[in-house]
């Protein structure tokens, strides 16, 4: 799949952050792409990077997705842009919901302008399982820009492609619960929301190999997701403190007490494709049948009634098994 960005000019929107760095070590180390474009508004997180990984196809473009002006100047001779710029802390965005609003939606406009008016080839959004049937506005601002992003091949006439990925929590990312208590090794007390509450979990390794296998098999419109497992988030907290006292204290604002990965009305618009789902777009009048024959003929209809929600996965992390996943 690595062979989708040889020879290629990449640009990735935020990416300073957990995804979007291991994304550039990896297509550094792994790839013939011909230039990476690092594009986020964090000047020392950039200057970071450019020390740790010394390499000559590496550029950074400081700048906010919210500046269409600037978007256009970066997006310049792009061949791929991967676009994972988002706000996303749950909680302060319902106290600051027009930031969201401006960087989760009008951002994500933004560069669909600019990857059109740029004749950038593929665009492809990193989305969040928090956008399937959301309650809260980070999860609602996800799904507004996967809306815009399926949308956005009407406008593009073919010559932009835009599909999206979604996904639920990776292990390990910056700010993350395990992030937290891997740096706090000595913590007495942890406080857990719900007993019952379960995620679904992805290796960062994982997140870049569903990347390049939506770059290599979009259409434009879909929605790929992967097969991740789930795990109950007390044996989370069992496996990462298990000497620490646990408090439960009840969800907060906009948390579930079960993600969703693919709701039962997508799965009627559905297929399993090389053991990904893939959500085939059907609302809008430029895409038939025949832009997306290879999912029919080659993927497998869903069954009546499916979803995917972390309580009814067929996927689940023992303890032993999380535990291993973070030490490798």
């Amino acid at each position: 799949m690595i062979d989708i960005v040889k020879d290629k000019i990449i640009l990735i929107t935020g990416g300073t952050g957990s995804f979007g760095e291991m994304l550039v070590g990896y297509l550094l180390k792994e790839s013939q792409a011909k230039k990476i474009i690092v594009f986020s508004r964090d000047e020392f997180k950039q200057s970071q990077m450019r020390l740790r990984l010394k390499d000559n196809r590496l550029r950074f473009f400081l700048g906010d997705v919210r500046d269409l002006q600037r978007l256009e100047r970066a997006f310049c001779d792009v061949d791929i842009v991967i676009h994972a710029a988002a706000l996303k802390q749950v909680p302060t965005l319902e106290y600051n919901p027009f930031e969201a609003v401006k960087t989760n939606i009008i951002g994500s406009q933004n560069v669909i302008n600019a990857a059109i008016d740029q004749k950038v080839k593929k665009v492809l959004l990193i989305s969040t399982d928090k956008a399937a049937q959301p309650i809260n506005l980070y999860g609602s601002t996800k799904l507004c820009a996967e809306k815009l992003f399926i949308g956005g091949n009407a406008y593009a006439a073919g010559k932009t492609k835009f599909s999206c990925v979604r996904y639920g929590n990776v292990i390990g990312s910056r700010g993350s619960i395990v992030d937290i208590l891997l740096k706090s090794q000595s913590i007495e007390k942890v406080h857990i929301m719900d007993e019952r509450m379960t995620r679904f979990w992805l290796k960062l390794e994982d997140s870049i190999r569903l990347v390049l296998f939506a770059l290599n098999h979009m259409e434009g419109g879909e929605i790929f997701i992967p097969p991740a497992p789930s795990m109950k988030v007390t044996d989370l907290f069992d496996a990462m403190a298990p000497r620490a006292e646990k408090e439960f204290v009840g969800a907060r604002p906009g948390e579930k007490i079960h993600e969703t990965l693919l709701t039962n009305e997508e799965a009627k618009h559905s297929v399993k494709f090389q053991d990904y789902l893939v959500i085939i777009p059907e609302c809008i009048d430029i895409f038939t049948d025949s832009f997306f024959d290879k999912y029919y003929q080659q993927g497998e209809a869903l069954p009546l009634d499916f979803s995917l929600t972390s309580d009814n996965n067929n996927k689940w992390l023992t303890k032993e098994m999380f535990i291993h996943i973070i030490k490798s």
